[in-house]
């Protein structure tokens, strides 16, 4: 399996989003008749439902207490980030103010020293009880050094779901400066839903699986606003990391019959960009840089990743993308924008309708061709005027 780059080494050739297409199917169905419902599993309990399998992303230039509410009326889910400014921050918005009107050339020291505030306790409690006073679902995430702490301070104040998220995460975490976590144990004493990532790969998806979390994320460096490929060199495009990861999902499944759902996390900007993660084995898909768009985001049209403000090697940048529009907007359209970047749920539901496939399981047996030139085949006068599909 694999190419030559070189003697005695080989390398798999991988796909992401922008290389393959969707094939339509032998029949259509009424995309108002599809269901794309996305159940989280709980322990003891039936699962969490969600409307629409899209999550979004737990970074402070999306999400805040507000736009957790407002996902999670709509049917979706946010996570909020317990190591941002809404938990080191008693009024986060002034800091956010600071952070969309530094400089290009200023910005990165400004996160750095922005984040080097130290998080408070009460206001994880505090952020976590506002969310539920609004009678909504709370997610709330960390990286695996603090899980075990904000976990449980996160689930006694009434979150509904715990996602543990780095770069990387593996089962295996071999440290002498501090404790790694033990995510089987984690897993386990946690009684509320554990989502666990990022990951790529088979094996090692196959090794969270069996730790006993209720979903995993898979993607490293694909996000808008990330730079780890460019500064670490890692990453596996979307496309061929979903896969990877949804056939150690059946396996793990065929093996154990417990299914833990994958949710592609990251690369996804436009309504087509999810349906293919959806359709190469994805449960759901967790965005970021659209929904940063959104009018209710606490970014104002900007959009940083979770690794931007790392004191030695910064992982990630600001970027601008814009309010485009509002969230019910981004999710459900009208779109008022030619891109594909509203109504995501609208092309989720007709692409379905296309390829027949009355749920999300049919949706994941969609057939799937590799093609280059999918973006850019009769699209030369998009392109030249930068519109639709010539937008970058």
């Amino acid at each position: 399996m694999g190419m030559w780059i070189g003697r005695n080494r080989k390398a798999r050739v991988t796909y992401g989003f922008d290389e393959i297409a969707l094939v339509p199917g032998r029949m259509t169905i009424n995309p108002n008749e599809v269901d794309i419902t996305f159940r989280l599993p709980r322990k003891a309990a039936e699962p969490l439902e969600l409307k629409i399998p899209i999550l979004a992303s737990a970074m402070d230039g999306v999400v805040d207490v507000g736009f957790a509410i407002a996902m999670n009326k709509l049917g979706g889910l946010a996570v909020l980030n317990l190591e941002g400014v809404q938990t080191r921050y008693k009024n986060p918005q002034e800091v956010l103010e600071k952070i969309v009107e530094a400089s290009k050339s200023e910005i990165t020291a400004l996160l750095q020293r922005i984040y080097q505030e130290p998080i408070q306790q009460d206001l994880i409690a505090a952020r976590v009880r506002q969310i539920k006073d609004a009678g909504v679902i709370a997610a709330v995430s960390s990286i695996p050094q603090r899980a075990a702490e904000f976990g449980r301070i996160a689930q006694e104040a009434g979150a509904d779901v715990f996602v543990v998220q780095s770069t990387v995460s593996t089962v295996r975490h071999i440290s002498s400066e501090y404790k790694s976590l033990d995510l089987e144990k984690f897993c386990r004493e946690m009684r509320i839903p554990v989502i666990v990532g990022n990951t790529v790969g088979y094996d090692v998806t196959l090794e969270i699986m069996e730790c006993g979390p209720a979903a995993v994320l898979v993607g490293v460096g694909p996000g808008a606003a990330c730079t780890s490929r460019g500064v670490l060199g890692l990453g596996v495009p979307q496309v061929t990391a979903t896969v990877d990861c949804a056939a150690a999902r059946d396996a793990y499944f065929k093996k154990t019959s417990r299914y833990v759902p994958i949710i592609t996390d990251g690369g996804m900007s436009k309504g087509g960009d999810v349906c293919k993660a959806l359709a190469c084995g994805a449960d759901a898909a967790m965005v970021g840089s659209a929904f940063a768009k959104a009018q209710e985001a606490p970014g104002r049209g900007y959009h940083w990743g979770m690794a931007t403000p790392h004191a030695n090697l910064p992982r990630g940048t600001r970027i601008k993308v814009g309010a485009t529009g509002s969230l019910k907007q981004i999710l459900f359209g009208p779109a008022e924008v030619d891109d594909g970047s509203q109504n995501l749920v609208g092309a989720i539901t007709t692409c379905m309708g296309n390829v027949g496939a009355r749920n999300l399981p049919e949706f994941q047996q969609t057939e799937i061709i590799i093609a280059p030139s999918i973006r850019t085949e009769g699209k030369l006068f998009q392109t030249v005027q930068n519109v639709g599909m010539g937008t970058s």
